[in-house]
């Protein structure tokens, strides 16, 4: 969710709110002491008094640099904020040149007293190939103490200019962004999140840069700033990425026009990045391996009858021969053959040796690529290559079309990981264009279980049977972690995860039920000294679905993304003891979502001596917009209550 902003640099306009009082690094105000909690938000355990951060392009020597300045101030509520005092400020570096992170300055005030951030606690970790940061921790820190640190970054990364987030998973007072653009760069802006700017400005300084002997170029003069911003909780259940939704501005370089008269453009077309795929030696140069993948399809004997046989039996050959090392390279380390003989590989050589061979067979195959779903959403208005993480396999057979991911060894051929669930990735087409194309999930993803309830009055105890069926992603879940326990650890973790106090003592999976999207499963249990010979009080829902209701926020300002729709189906029959009568049962219940996509039914009743229950919480869509969030978390939060406080009691005669 995002806005453009657009901004011309003779144009001067504001979105005027009360002054703000300048921070002065060092100093701290009474009422910045005396806060003890933040009246906007009761539960904040630390809180942004200040933050502003101030970009510019700055002559050294005769280099151009980015000059980028931070100052935050920010007040420790709770012990829980502590953690506010641990920094880490990244920095980009490649082979020819580095960032640097300097006049890096820290205080720790306790009313009266101050302690300073000293040098030697200040230290460099290499995070990856061209990341690193600067790590220190504020000192002396209790409730109560406020926090300031101050530091600069130099970047010969002119088209690095990152923007801003202005919210946080703590809230602020005010946040204020600043930057002074010489007019030779020309860069994109889009505003991110639902929170609206209280300052919006833009004007011209004239003659505001000058490089050696050419003549000086005016300058944008930036100015954006958000007040009173809540805190962005990215704990929140069913949600994509956090960077889909916090309030931010985000800068692009589209166009460097330079001294000399030239420029370079840095927004590329769709046919611009086609182009270079098709030449890329850790991209299209893989895709031409289809000899090399020709003989093995042939030694594997994977060519069938038809097509789509073909297809499955080259699918589950891929998925099988390879183990993935845990990596999601696409752009550079992906060599097909080497990864083949060896049997492990990235992301890129899994799915592009799935290609390879796919279209080796005559299986017409190309390259989807994706952003999974904790990478964040791509811009579809904006060809920007590195919004993307992830490639699969885009197969048409017959007409029908086939989305593949042979990484994951319990996916079965056409159905994605969970992670790819993302809503579009973009097609690469090389023999004609790139085009969008929707990731759609299977549709039946549904949990069924059937209790069959037996009370024992001689023993005092409740026995029975549970038979459970998982199908679609729930069945992929289910065989992924049976994968990673021993029976009798999925036992306990069944067990624990019960409403009732209970054990089992049989379990049998049903391998001739089962296929790769169904998994049947049997078990016995024994639930013991629950009742009383003079009266039976019972809840017959024995699984726990929920901990809690997953929607604990009074409101929330982005959308709700469950991946897929889904159903949770609970029927248990209670048989009646002889010389025992009913007398209380649960009341019907229905409840649905405004727009249908979503629904609970619970009912029940008493006939030929057996109590029947049926449950069933239905969400038909996987998408659904923040406004309908109070729709869901009704829905959800009488679908746990029921699970907790279904009771039946039963009277001895």
């Amino acid at each position: 969710m995002f806005r453009t902003i657009f901004l011309l640099s003779i144009v001067f306009f504001s979105t005027n709110v009360a002054a703000q009082e300048q921070n002065v690094f060092g100093r701290v105000s009474q009422k910045d002491i005396d806060l003890k909690v933040y009246a906007k938000d009761t539960t904040a355990n630390a809180v942004v008094l200040y933050e502003k951060g101030d970009f510019k392009f700055q002559l050294i020597g005769n280099t151009i640099y980015l000059i980028k300045e931070y100052d935050v101030k920010i007040k420790i509520l709770k012990q829980e904020g502590y953690k506010q005092a641990n920094i880490s400020i990244g920095y980009y570096h490649n082979k020819n040149s580095t960032e640097k992170v300097y006049d890096i300055k820290g205080i720790t005030h306790n009313g009266i007293v101050k302690s300073v951030l000293k040098e030697e606690n200040i230290y460099t970790t290499d995070e990856t190939e061209n990341w690193s940061e600067k790590k220190f921790t504020l000192p002396n820190i209790s409730p109560g103490s406020i926090i300031q640190y101050t530091y600069k970054i130099r970047s010969p990364f002119f088209f690095k200019l990152d923007g801003w987030e202005f919210q946080s998973n703590i809230p602020k007072l005010y946040s204020e962004f600043n930057a002074k653009i010489p007019g030779n760069y020309y860069y994109n802006r889009n505003l991110y999140g639902s929170l609206d700017l209280d300052v919006e400005e833009a004007k011209l300084e004239k003659d505001c840069f000058k490089v050696l002997a050419y003549s000086a170029v005016d300058c944008e003069i930036l100015k954006y700033a958000i007040k009173d911003i809540p805190a962005f909780d990215d704990r929140e259940k069913y949600m994509l990425a956090a960077s889909n939704y916090i309030s931010r501005i985000d800068f692009e370089l589209v166009t460097h026009y330079k001294y000399d008269g030239t420029k370079k453009d840095y927004t590329k077309t769709w046919k611009d990045v086609d182009k270079e795929f098709k030449t890329d030696k850790d991209i299209g140069k893989q895709l031409g391996k289809s000899g090399f993948f020709e003989k093995r399809a042939q030694q594997e004997d994977l060519i069938k009858g038809d097509d789509l046989s073909t297809a499955k039996a080259i699918y589950n050959h891929i998925k099988n021969h390879y183990t993935w090392n845990g990596k999601y390279s696409i752009y550079k380390g992906v060599r097909v053959k080497d990864a083949y003989e060896k049997k492990i590989g990235n992301i890129g050589e899994i799915n592009i040796s799935l290609i390879n061979m796919l279209n080796a067979a005559g299986i017409k195959s190309n390259i989807q690529l994706l952003s999974t779903r904790a990478n964040g959403l791509p811009k579809k208005n904006q060809p920007v290559i590195y919004d993307f993480n992830y490639l699969i396999a885009r197969a048409e057979i017959d007409g029908t079309v086939y989305q593949l991911d042979a990484t994951d060894k319990h996916i079965p051929f056409g159905m994605l990981p969970y992670r790819c669930l993302n809503h579009l990735g973009r097609v690469m087409d090389f023999k004609k264009e790139s085009y969008w194309e929707s990731i759609v999930p299977i549709g039946k993803n549904e949990i069924n279980v059937r209790a069959f309830i037996n009370l024992d009055i001689a023993d005092q105890t409740v026995k029975g049977k549970i038979g459970e069926v998982n199908m679609g992603y729930p069945a992929i879940e289910k065989y992924t972690k049976l994968n990673a326990m021993t029976a009798e650890e999925h036992l306990d973790e069944m067990a624990s995860n019960s409403i009732a106090d209970l054990y089992f003592t049989d379990y049998q999976k049903n391998e001739e039920k089962s296929s790769e999207r169904f998994l049947s499963e049997t078990y016995e249990f024994v639930i013991e000294d629950t009742f009383t010979e003079e009266k039976i009080y019972l809840n017959p829902i024995l699984v726990k679905w929920f901990e809690s209701n997953p929607f604990k926020s009074a409101e929330r300002n982005f959308p709700i993304d469950f991946g897929h729709p889904f159903t949770m189906k609970y029927q248990a029959n209670i048989k009646v003891p002889e010389g025992y009568k009913v007398k209380s049962m649960p009341e019907d219940k229905t409840l649905g979502l405004a727009n249908a996509n979503g629904m609970l039914d619970l009912r029940c009743k008493h006939l030929n001596e057996v109590i029947q229950l049926r449950f069933k919480l239905e969400v038909q869509s996987s998408y659904f917009e923040a406004q309908e969030y109070k729709g869901l978390k009704q829905l959800f939060g009488a679908a746990v209550d029921a699970q907790n406080n279904t009771f039946i009691t039963l009277e001895k005669m």
